[in-house]
């Protein structure tokens, strides 16, 4: 028997729809690099091998420097949009909207020094090819490169925000098979919203004992000999860190659970401790190190799931 089923979104999806985005940054560039038939065809006779049993591919930047530098930015992008979020799907993550404002300035930021790059690659591209002739021996060939124009069409740096998916499922179907794609969709959801939690866990215990660990002493050896005791460095980065995680976390409220209030609550008491507290103080004070390492270890010292 078929009835009219309304298949709603479970509370978690709805709460992460009103506290979060779904971001993607798409980053495209050059790969620079072009099968050659006929080279691949010589080695494979030379090797007595068949035609289809190798093929070779050539690099026609030769890993020119300013090329280079595109590639590993791209890269940093990756990194970066992967610190700032959590994972969602394949192709999108997932950002809290308290976290939006500075996620936008931080890629304007990339995205301007991708640009830069590129420029810097196109200004000189014309002088790169000239050197691949040299670079690149009797393998080069002119009519590998693209005009200039073509290759600059071939890089981008663009950012995609959606919103959450939350309407409501209405379906002609079988009531086992609605109760089927409810549990099924209700499942996923709690696994995307288990992983959240996970990730905020590791990242705000990392920055915990990554400071508490900075705010204590080593021995060192002295050319003479002798035994001293040393402070470790401080990094600004490092307490902005703990600072963004605490305002993150204290902000995106998309699920109520033990977990969620546990993690939540320790964030809050972090805050606390960093209150007032700036990189030069702890390098300059051994009171504020010390308060703050014994604060962060007590915290640590009781936080566990």
């Amino acid at each position: 028997m078929h009835n009219d089923i309304e298949l709603k979104a479970p509370n978690h999806l709805t709460s992460l729809a009103t506290s979060a985005v779904l971001v993607s940054v798409d980053v495209n560039v050059w790969s620079a690099t072009k099968q050659d038939r006929g080279i691949s065809s010589e080695v494979t006779k030379s090797k007595n091998a068949d035609s289809n049993a190798g093929r070779f591919v050539k690099n026609l930047l030769a890993n020119n420097v300013y090329h280079k530098d595109l590639i590993n930015y791209r890269q940093t992008i990756y990194n970066w949009l992967k610190a700032k979020t959590y994972r969602w799907n394949n192709s999108q993550d997932l950002l809290p909207t308290i976290s939006l404002e500075s996620f936008k300035q931080e890629y304007d930021k990339h995205q301007t020094e991708f640009y830069k790059l590129l420029e810097d690659f196109c200004n000189r591209y014309d002088t790169i090819k000239s050197d691949m002739a040299f670079a690149q021996g009797d393998m080069y060939n002119a009519e590998d490169y693209p005009s200039v124009e073509e290759v600059k069409a071939k890089f981008g740096c663009r950012l995609y925000i959606s919103e959450v998916p939350q309407q409501d499922f209405r379906c002609q179907v079988a009531q086992d098979l609605a109760d089927d794609l409810k549990i099924n969709y209700q499942r996923q959801c709690e696994e995307i919203v288990k992983n959240v939690l996970h990730q905020q866990t590791e990242r705000i215990t990392d920055v915990m004992e990554s400071i508490a660990h900075c705010c204590g002493t080593h021995e060192v050896t002295t050319k003479s000999g002798r035994t001293t005791t040393k402070k470790r460095k401080i990094y600004d980065s490092t307490i902005e860190k703990a600072k963004d995680l605490c305002r993150a976390i204290s902000g995106f409220k998309y699920v109520d659970n033990e977990h969620s209030r546990k993690l939540v609550s320790v964030a809050r008491q972090l805050d606390d401790v960093l209150q007032g507290v700036s990189t030069e103080a702890l390098r300059e004070s051994d009171y504020t190190r010390d308060r703050v390492k014994t604060d962060i270890d007590d915290i640590l010292s009781k936080f566990s799931f």
